[in-house]
């Protein structure tokens, strides 16, 4: 296996990874409760822990989208606009509850760089092999 084709390959679980420890472990499980705080500052606190959830279901859906390599350039797309719109919320609307503060929008846009990078110039390189 070329070095370009092992790359993409261990970005893609890269990702994917993220995906599942946000959902699964952060949400989903609630062992960062400040995810449930965030969604409630964000979309109300009635159903904060239901919508958290499902955001976290959501996002293991998403690892699952990535790991099975399904129309990978529109899972990049939707994975850059979520992860977009999802920080620009946070940095307005709770950034005291965010890891970083807004500090956080510099990982955001490094990871969508990453999912960019991944999907939409390693993809196709190595569907070309």
């Amino acid at each position: 296996m070329n070095r370009m084709k092992s790359l993409y390959i261990s970005l893609t679980w890269l990702i994917a990874i993220v995906w599942i420890i946000n959902g699964l472990f952060c949400k989903v499980l609630n062992w960062v409760p400040r995810h449930r705080l965030i969604v409630a500052r964000i979309l109300g606190a009635t159903y904060a822990d239901q919508l958290t959830t499902a955001i976290g279901w959501a996002e293991i859906l998403m690892a699952v989208w990535i790991i099975i390599g399904v129309w990978p350039r529109i899972s990049a797309i939707t994975q850059i606009i979520v992860i977009g719109v999802m920080n620009t919320l946070e940095f307005f609307i709770a950034p005291d509850l965010l890891l970083f503060g807004r500090y956080n929008a510099v990982l955001a846009l490094l990871f969508m760089g990453v999912i960019y990078y991944e999907s939409l110039i390693l993809y196709p390189k190595i569907s070309r092999l």
